[in-house]
């Protein structure tokens, strides 16, 4: 990642304009900054003074100090860095440790189980459980090595035709103990979806359309990209990149769409699980946020969406090699403004969205003043 060009006072200053309620597209434009720039920066030094800036630089200082005097301390100095309480141990742990201490250095039972806390009782206690379970171990086993598949009933139904005398309990126990349980795949139980209208509503956030992609770096790692357009002009309002996109930072993305661009009437998307979520349903219907899910398995119902996935994945994602997460933002944050000014949209009348939101917007102005 390389070096911000900016010094920590002038990211101050660059907040405080936002703080002095100067719109965030007019500072970003100023500075030459992105949007993820601004937020990250937000989040980071949101609140804070330039004394506050430098008493935190000497406090990391401080920290740095103190970290090379504890690691530069000689061998035989004793460090106070760890638990001042000593690590539990198991039963058998502490079994074997008062054993050596009896029979090595001749102490007595007594103080030797007192060292370790552990009660005479378990010291004398014979083991039995790791060998009065290998009838039950070898027969499952046996059972397991030809029938791959089957779970725990049927194992324990055979064995009860092979007249073994062990109860379901003790079986299941060791059934569980040898990790042969196997994982259960439930469908995921969705709600009956309407079949949603591809009917273009040509006024600006009226319905947002949502969806996410995936893709991987040069070295394999994954990651995902959130998509968010307008559908009465095509515009990218705005594309989250990152390794995971939960639901809250899902909110939280487009809590800042709507900070730049207005809150829009209604949300498309479809029905995965960051957007069926409880956290985001909630988050939609405390800001009066219509959700419209489509179908399952019925992309076609979110086209305007699919489509702008179609255009950045081929000018975009397949057209480079990534490195990083943040070479795929630099280059999409460059990228969204040839798309949204200067490329032109067949479906738009060969206009680029910026220029044909401009012509909604004055239809919209039109229409107002005739009414009133």
């Amino acid at each position: 990642m390389k070096k911000s060009q900016f010094t920590e006072s002038q990211i101050l200053a660059v907040l405080k304009e936002g703080a002095a309620g100067v719109p965030v597209a007019q500072i970003m434009r100023k500075h030459g900054i992105s949007q993820a720039t601004y937020y990250n920066w937000k989040s980071k030094y949101g609140g804070a003074s330039a004394a506050e800036l430098k008493r935190l630089k000497a406090a990391r200082g401080r920290e740095r100090e103190a970290q090379a005097h504890v690691c530069g301390s000689g061998a035989r100095e004793r460090r106070d860095q760890g638990s001042p309480h000593p690590k539990a141990l198991t039963p058998s742990a502490k079994r074997e440790a008062a054993r050596i201490m009896v029979e090595d250095t001749g102490l007595s039972v007594v103080r030797a189980c007192s060292s370790v806390r552990l009660s005479r009782a378990a010291y004398y206690r014979p083991v039995e459980k790791s060998t009065r379970d290998v009838e039950i171990v070898s027969a499952l086993n046996e059972i397991v090595a030809v029938e791959l598949r089957w779970g725990f009933w049927k194992c324990f139904e055979r064995l009860r035709q092979l007249g073994r005398p062990w109860n379901h309990k003790r079986v299941h126990r060791v059934y569980c103990a040898m990790r042969l349980n196997q994982q259960r795949r439930t469908k995921k139980r969705l709600p009956t979806r309407e079949r949603q209208s591809m009917i273009v509503v040509p006024v600006i956030n009226a319905i947002w359309a949502l969806d996410f992609m995936f893709d991987s770096l040069y070295s394999g790692r994954p990651f995902r990209t959130l998509n968010v357009l307008d559908e009465a002009n095509r515009g990218a309002l705005g594309i989250e990149i990152a390794t995971s996109i939960p639901a809250l930072r899902l909110i939280r993305f487009l809590e800042q769409l709507i900070e730049i661009h207005g809150k829009p009437a209604a949300i498309r998307c479809d029905n995965g699980p960051e957007l069926t979520s409880y956290a985001f349903t909630e988050w939609c219907k405390t800001n009066h946020i219509n959700l419209m899910f489509i179908q399952s398995g019925k992309p076609d119902q979110n086209a305007f969406i699919e489509r702008f996935n179609r255009t950045y994945r081929s000018e975009v994602l397949n057209a480079y090699l990534f490195d990083s997460i943040s070479q795929v933002r630099e280059i999409t944050d460059d990228w969204l403004p040839r798309y949204n000014e200067i490329r032109p949209h067949d479906a738009l009348g060969s206009l680029p969205p910026a220029r044909y939101r401009e012509r909604l917007l004055a239809t919209e102005n039109s229409t107002l003043e005739l009414s009133t």
